[in-house]
């Protein structure tokens, strides 16, 4: 079983920064060989995907409507993947979920059908 725990939502005013965590768990869990993604969504709208980052961590693909705000990184000693967000916006709003793609490939990876392990979400509000 797997399980992918996120944190380090809040409240944040406009032009303030967040780190997000998400730390996974799981005793058959190859996490250093399993790509991961964040996405969001907002209260009304579909999930949409935000970052994904390979298995090394060597290489990121990021929604091309985000700008340079957004760095996913991880660390695989510490089963843990990050999203750092800058300069956060109102419409930054939403729940943001990790999730866990053993069998994603290139044509699925910005889309919520290619992962098959989700966290709970954490929550970010932005106020303006």
């Amino acid at each position: 079983q797997v399980q992918l725990v996120e944190s380090g939502g809040g409240l944040v005013q406009a032009g303030g920064s967040l780190r997000l965590s998400c730390v996974a768990f799981g005793r058959t869990f190859a996490f250093s060989n399993t790509p991961m993604a964040w996405f969001r969504q907002a209260p009304g709208k579909e999930r949409e995907f935000v970052a994904h980052i390979s298995y090394s961590g060597h290489n990121t693909i990021y929604e091309d409507s985000l700008e340079d705000r957004f760095t996913i990184t991880r660390d695989n000693a510490k089963n843990t993947v990050y999203l750092q967000i800058n300069r956060l916006k109102p419409e930054d709003t939403a729940t943001y979920y990790c999730a866990a793609g053993p069998s994603v490939l290139q044509v699925t990876m910005k889309k919520v059908s290619g992962y098959t392990y989700w966290g709970q979400g954490t929550q970010v509000t932005v106020s303006s």
